[in-house]
């Protein structure tokens, strides 16, 4: 069942979209060679409980940390480790919050250092996916008309996308619905309506989209081991259109 927020609930979860892309753009700014992966996750926890905010990720499905650091081939949900990055790596941080009891998500990725054109690339139209993505997000037209314009997007520049994980809705929990597919046909799925919030998240892969679960028993990889890219806000539906409550300035 589809969760409809009051303008009040709307309100809260922007302010609490604002902390949010606070912090993850301090944690961005953290990222270079040679950084530990735990050491953005700690990070994380102490600018989360800073702000005032809880934690949305730790303990979730059992996931034993505050940020999601997934590595070049990892798509998604990898958990921090001693891992370090290196030149030339690219790096999703995917993070959320609890602000006074709604639930906001948004993820980024970022080169490590300097990445190949190619590399960079990828991480272009990732960013220009979602930007497609939320020019869809208005009232009276279906999260099929968003997945539809991201596939059509990133496969005329030459990558897939992922098929077997998807955006949300998100508000009283951090998984609500509708599932908001980064594939799809136009006017299938559920009608946007004013007072939804959802996340969108192209998934891209450089290869086949195909994934396997990592070895950390949380994350999800490309089966053919290429690279893949993932960005993802919150945004409310409203009268006007739609606003991205997750807006990195």
């Amino acid at each position: 069942m589809i969760s409809i927020k009051t303008p009040k609930e709307i309100e809260t979860m922007r302010q609490g979209g604002r902390v949010l892309a606070g912090i993850l753009d301090k944690l961005l700014k953290q990222v270079k060679p040679g950084v530990v992966t735990k050491d953005l996750d700690r990070a994380a926890e102490a600018l989360i409980l800073n702000s005032g905010a809880k934690i949305a990720f730790k303990g979730y499905e059992g996931f034993p940390a505050t940020l999601c650091v997934s590595v070049n081939e990892e798509v998604v949900h990898a958990a921090p480790s001693e891992r370090i990055l290196k030149e030339g790596d690219i790096v999703t941080l995917d993070i959320g919050l609890i602000w006074l009891g709604l639930y906001l998500d948004m993820a980024r990725t970022v080169a490590v250092g300097k990445v190949s054109p190619e590399t960079a690339r990828l991480i272009r139209v990732t960013k220009k996916a979602l930007h497609y993505g939320l020019k869809k997000t208005k009232p009276g037209n279906t999260v099929g008309d968003i997945g539809n314009t991201i596939q059509r997007y990133v496969e005329s520049q030459g990558y897939q996308v992922v098929r077997e994980l998807c955006g949300h809705g998100i508000g009283k929990e951090l998984h609500e619905d509708p599932h908001v597919l980064n594939y799809g046909k136009r006017g299938d799925g559920s009608e946007l309506v004013e007072g939804m919030v959802i996340c969108i998240e192209p998934m891209i892969t450089v290869g086949d989209w195909k994934l396997k679960r990592s070895k950390d028993g949380h994350g999800f990889e490309t089966k053919d081991g290429s690279l893949s890219c993932h960005f993802e806000d919150t945004i409310a539906i409203t009268s006007r259109g739609s606003e991205v409550l997750t807006k990195i300035e």
